[in-house]
């Protein structure tokens, strides 16, 4: 009898372990998931990391002409700030890479494709830092300074 009870105390001690070593993992996972969608650093009020201040600079290049300064849309294109509350940094890429077209409401609108655009596809991931930290207030509107290296 004391052998089931110490095989039942030893599958108790497993079972914790398993559970504790699967809930650190699980919290590490998510964290991965928190860096992959919020890749932005922020050292001041409206400063940023190098990649977030590039995304700034490629988005007012090629973007905000249709969704307006700061990313917070315009009477055709919409607010990109209100979007990326809710939508996922691979759709965002999904989108910008093939485009979208959207015939709601009874108003066309349609979102280019970038795909071959090389300026917008290489620094996809700056474009996003930015709008994402926009969208997360973290990161103010007009051109922000870039954090001391």
């Amino acid at each position: 009898m004391r052998r089931t009870g110490g095989l039942r105390l030893v599958s108790i001690v497993v079972a914790a372990s398993t559970a504790l070593l699967s809930g650190s993992a699980g919290r590490a996972d998510q964290a991965a998931d928190e860096a992959y969608e919020r890749p932005y650093k922020i050292c001041g009020q409206n400063v940023v990391d190098r990649g977030t201040y590039n995304g700034y600079r490629r988005y007012h290049a090629y973007c905000h002409v249709c969704h307006g300064p700061d990313g917070l849309g315009s009477s055709y294109a919409p607010n990109l700030v209100d979007s990326l509350k809710v939508m996922k940094r691979d759709d965002f890429s999904q989108v910008v890479a093939g485009g979208r077209q959207n015939l709601a409401g009874g108003k066309e609108s349609v979102m280019p494709a970038f795909y071959e655009v090389a300026d917008v596809m290489n620094y996809l991931e700056d474009i996003y830092s930015y709008l994402k930290a926009r969208s997360d207030g973290q990161l103010g509107r007009g051109r922000p300074e870039r954090c001391p290296s």
